[in-house]
């Protein structure tokens, strides 16, 4: 094992151990993603948009509503995911619903 696999192995179980490494953007967005899973029953499809605030995290998470066949019909919602300073889920909104091949007009 060469010094920098070994350094990264520690870097990165000093964070699972909640040690002083806050984690990146990927990590607090496959979080949120996982919450608002649980508290919705529902799967994330993606996040559109993602923003640093001094308190926490604002996110919007496009989640499958309805499955249709053909999948173009499908229903998608967007939803506002608010973090706070500890990544944990502060709460939710439902702010777009659409269907899965629809522009926004404009």
């Amino acid at each position: 094992m060469t010094d920098s696999t070994k350094n990264t192995q520690e870097t990165s179980s000093e964070r699972d151990r909640g040690g002083a490494s806050t984690p990146g953007p990927t990590e607090v967005l496959r979080r949120a993603c996982a919450q608002l899973a649980e508290l919705t029953g529902r799967q994330a499809e993606s996040v559109s948009s993602f923003t640093r605030q001094e308190n926490g995290w604002v996110l919007e998470i496009e989640v499958l509503e309805v499955a249709r066949v053909p999948t173009t019909t499908s229903l998608l919602a967007t939803y506002e995911v608010t973090l706070d300073e500890e990544h944990e889920l502060n709460g939710y909104r439902r702010i777009r619903r659409y269907q899965r091949g629809r522009a926004d007009p404009g």
